[in-house]
């Protein structure tokens, strides 16, 4: 089935959230990538200026979001929707028209808290909509969200060309018509409310207590965190490495932008397939920790190119740097291999933990874990590429890299073993064990049909009673099955 066909299998609400991510995702990198260049040439910050704007929206998101989960629990998901796309309209509007540096810095805060609002919500809403083909759904949201990272820089580099100023307010009308759209469009969603349930009005460090004791969750976002250090060294430590290749000028930029294309495609491409594939031949735990052997293994080639050159020292420049390329464009799409193998199944897992309760919390403290992984992840990685070169050893980054995700691997499988990756029995779908397609599920065994002529009350009500003196008389060894689980 193709993506367009499974998009239209699913219920409007779950469509509307998946073409939002998409636009999602084109109006914020139609504009990111540009704004580093902007504060610096544009306006004449200086490098410490900019690193604090890009900072201060990088932690109100991933700081933040805990706090967004915890809202969109307590006062519904599409308020949340709503409130993160409309602050992301003015935060990008204001990015391109002021100037000061005091308002920069709010108008970065309010992109990124924008971010840490709309995120969970989106992803508990989605969880809560497709039901039993979450897996599924969030395949189809991993395409949508690349489609978008792979068309926003596009459409940014053609607006900026003209102006930044025209770049962000194009960004901040996406943005209005989401929030438009949403308001009109989307139904409102509450989570366990909408089941029936009491809705959890506890303080909110009491939940955010209770969501840290959620069995194996905590481990499971600790050992997650690999998954996030490696994908996102797409955005870090592969552009570093093509511009030593490829040189700071418009070959090097032309390198970056292949990276970009080669991880996004591969992604687009390949994602619903390798979702199906895994599901019955691996099932959504060992996905899981074999995914991150992939990311960890997408690192061989730039080892093995760098290996190569620091014992063949004398190699044709030409040749080391066509080597390079393919070993760099290689990790690419290795990497987008591994995320299509681990993203839907680590976004059912943490649905499936929480039992669905909670779950926009659940995302929210998941996403803060890894958050912060990834801010220390990124500067090791950073500091050991300039230790690396200066100590002559340019393939040990990608060592140290592999061997993350050979250990994070090891923990989800640990952490599997032990029972903690499966939820515990509620009669609930368990996590553990490859899915089966809902063509071969076969029903459980019930009473037969009742092909028998309408007989009277009484005589029905007689035949109970002498069912019930046989099975008095009769050892409980000798009753049928059937029976004895009744």
């Amino acid at each position: 089935m193709r993506v367009l066909d499974r998009y239209r299998s699913f219920d409007r609400p779950v469509q509307l959230l998946l073409l939002n991510q998409l636009t999602i995702n084109l109006g914020f990198y139609m504009l990111i990538p540009y704004l580093a260049d902007h504060l610096s040439q544009g306006l004449g910050l200086s490098v410490l200026l900019v690193g604090v704007i890009l900072g201060v929206r990088n932690f109100s998101q991933q700081g933040m979001f805990l706090v967004g989960g915890s809202l969109a629990d307590r006062f519904g998901y599409k308020p949340m929707i709503v409130a993160g796309c409309a602050l992301r309209t003015g935060g990008f509007a204001l990015l391109g028209l002021v100037d000061n540096v005091t308002t920069l810095i709010v108008a970065s805060a309010a992109t990124g808290f924008a971010g840490a609002l709309f995120n969970p919500a989106v992803r508990a809403y989605i969880a809560r909509d497709a039901g039993e083909r979450r897996v599924e759904a969030f395949a189809l949201f991993s395409v949508f969200y690349q489609a978008g990272i792979v068309v926003g820089p596009v459409v940014g580099l053609l607006l900026t060309g003209i102006d930044f100023t025209v770049t962000c307010l194009v960004a901040a009308a996406v943005f209005a018509v989401l929030t438009v759209l949403q308001i009109r469009a989307l139904p409102a969603r509450r989570g366990d409310a909408d089941r029936g349930a009491k809705a959890d009005r506890r303080p909110v460090l009491t939940q955010w207590r209770d969501v840290a004791a959620t069995r194996g969750f905590l481990p499971f976002s600790v050992a997650m965190i690999g998954t996030y250090v490696l994908s996102y060294q797409v955005y870090l430590a592969l552009p570093l490495h093509a511009r030593t290749l490829a040189g700071e000028g418009e070959l090097g930029t032309a390198l970056v932008t292949a990276l970009y294309v080669v991880s996004g495609g591969v992604t687009i491409a390949a994602q619903m397939k390798v979702t199906a594939w895994c599901r019955v031949r691996w099932g959504p735990a060992a996905s899981l920790s074999r995914g991150l052997l992939v990311l960890g293994a997408a690192f061989v080639p730039l080892l093995a190119a760098d290996a190569l050159l620091v014992v063949f020292p004398a190699v044709d420049t030409a040749v080391a740097t066509v080597v390079g390329v393919a070993a760099l464009l290689a990790t690419a799409a290795l990497l987008a291999v591994g995320t299509t193998v681990v993203l839907p199944f680590e976004m059912d897992t943490i649905v499936g933990l929480a039992r669905n309760r909670l779950v926009a919390t659940h995302y929210g403290f998941y996403n803060t874990v890894c958050g912060v992984g990834i801010l220390l992840g990124n500067a090791g990685t950073g500091w050991a590429i300039d230790l690396a070169r200066s100590a002559g050893v340019p393939y040990a980054p990608w060592l140290v890299l592999l061997v993350i995700g050979l250990l994070c691997a090891l923990a989800l499988a640990a952490l599997y073993q032990r029972g903690l990756l499966t939820a515990p029995d509620d009669g609930r779908t368990a996590l553990s064990g490859p899915a089966v397609d809902a063509a071969t599920i076969r029903m459980p065994v019930v009473d037969p049909p009742d092909d028998q002529p309408t007989q009277p009350l009484s005589r029905v009500r007689a035949r109970e009673r002498d069912h019930a003196a046989v099975a008095q008389t009769r050892p409980l060894a000798d009753l049928p099955g059937a029976l004895r689980q009744r």
